[in-house]
């Protein structure tokens, strides 16, 4: 008898996912013109530049976190994610499509200093009547914060998320073709040093992209709030995923109940995991009680800025925390369906409550939430997912449903909760 994954050839999936892959491209190309000429018309250009950083801060939020899951999954030589990894693999598609996404802003960097990120504007006017260029705290950062480390260091994340990327995909893709072990070694070897390397990458990328916005901040938890939104990211679209392939029938038989219990279980891990990293950062500053750490949370506790961090506070944590407490809701996809998606819509309100209030008026204080243009957020975070999806549609058409010859495969296909470690 044909085995289910057997019959999903490179063919197949291409013939069914042409339509939808053609869909979402052209709903990116749509999302990233409007967002071109809502630049070019706004009155407010440096908001939409700064909508646009949310777009790319976000959806490589997700693409990092599907790779940092995957290098977790070769160095704990896990067996029940086997079936799932396929799916994470897809999604690092994306990271070359980040790049040619992220270059406009490094274009801005050099037409336009000080568009988005002040302090590459030495003449950019701060508090108290000073300049960026005078600015001890400047001073003493700009051996960090220049021009030429931002570029050159937003370079070398690139490339260091398609390098690891391009060694797990060639890794696994030709394991299917050859069912060679070496593969599954190269790929354990790929993790053993691309754990650190992509903890690093995506620490200092959080700092350089969103932390620095306000460079006179200090917080040593920002990276690991970064992961933490990263990973969560990343398993809410792995449900996603894996709920919209069972929809159309390619899951049935393959990915069952007690896999897809562990999946939401570990998003579960990492709703406490948020909270342990944000309330730490929180506590540490509200208990020190430095001015330059202190001002960032000041400005975010008034106006609408502050039901935002109630949102966040209660739809980032506890409602999620709940909800997930119910087995019946981890192992039910409905439900989980439905938790999944809110989890990713709250992981965009909060980066852009890291980045937006950046946003100064002429007392510089932020402009209020409400009062900005949010349409140029939407119109980012479609055209840049747009292509996003696109690329993981593209090589979803390209290979085998799952693994079929990972050695762990059958543990996998017929992984039940009695054999969980």
């Amino acid at each position: 008898m044909t085995s289910p994954a057997a019959s999903h050839s490179p063919a197949a999936t291409s013939a069914s996912t042409a339509a939808l892959a053609s869909k979402f491209l052209g709903a990116g190309l749509a999302g990233l013109a409007l967002t071109a000429i809502g630049f070019f018309v706004s009155h407010n250009s440096a908001g939409v530049a700064l909508s646009y950083v949310v777009g790319i801060a976000y959806w490589s939020a997700v693409a990092i976190g599907m790779l940092m899951l995957i290098l977790i999954h070769h160095i704990m030589d896990s067996g029940w994610s086997v079936v799932i990894r396929r799916q994470f693999e897809h999604g690092l598609a994306a990271f070359p499509w980040l790049f040619a996404l992220f270059i406009p802003l490094l274009i801005s960097v050099r037409l336009q200093p000080g568009l988005v990120w002040p302090w590459m504007d030495l003449s950019h006017e701060i508090h108290g009547g000073h300049t960026v260029g005078t600015d001890v705290l400047y001073l003493k950062k700009q051996s960090f914060l220049n021009p030429g480390m931002f570029t050159g260091m937003t370079v070398g994340f690139f490339l260091v998320w398609m390098w690891l990327s391009a060694r797990l995909r060639k890794a696994s893709f030709t394991q299917d073709t050859d069912g060679d072990t070496k593969w599954t070694f190269m790929s354990r070897r790929t993790a053993a040093f691309g754990i650190p390397l992509n903890a690093l990458a995506l620490s200092f990328a959080a700092i350089y992209w969103m932390k620095s916005l306000e460079y006179h901040w200090f917080s040593t938890m920002y990276g690991v709030w970064f992961f933490s939104n990263c990973i969560r990211a990343a398993l809410a679209f792995g449900v996603v995923i894996t709920c919209w392939l069972y929809a159309r029938g390619d899951y049935k038989g393959i990915f069952n109940v007690n896999q897809f219990h562990c999946l939401t279980a570990l998003a579960f891990a990492f709703v406490v995991f948020w909270a342990y990293i944000t309330f730490s950062q929180y506590f540490l500053i509200w208990n020190a009680n430095v001015p330059e750490e202190t001002f960032w949370y000041n400005i975010r506790e008034t106006g609408d800025w502050f039901y935002v961090g109630m949102l966040i506070l209660f739809g980032h944590f506890f409602f999620p925390f709940l909800f997930w407490l119910s087995y019946r809701r981890k192992s039910t996809r409905g439900p989980a369906l439905f938790i999944s998606i809110w989890i990713a819509l709250i992981i965009l309100v909060d980066i852009c409550y890291n980045v937006l209030p950046a946003l100064k008026d002429h007392h510089g204080e932020p402009l209020p939430f409400l009062s900005m243009n949010l349409v140029w957020v939407l119109t980012s975070v479609v055209g840049i997912g747009g292509i996003c999806v696109w690329a993981y549609l593209r090589s979803f058409a390209t290979t085998k449903l799952i693994p079929i010859r990972d050695p762990r495969i059958v543990e996998s296909l017929t992984y039940h909760e009695a054999t969980a470690p």
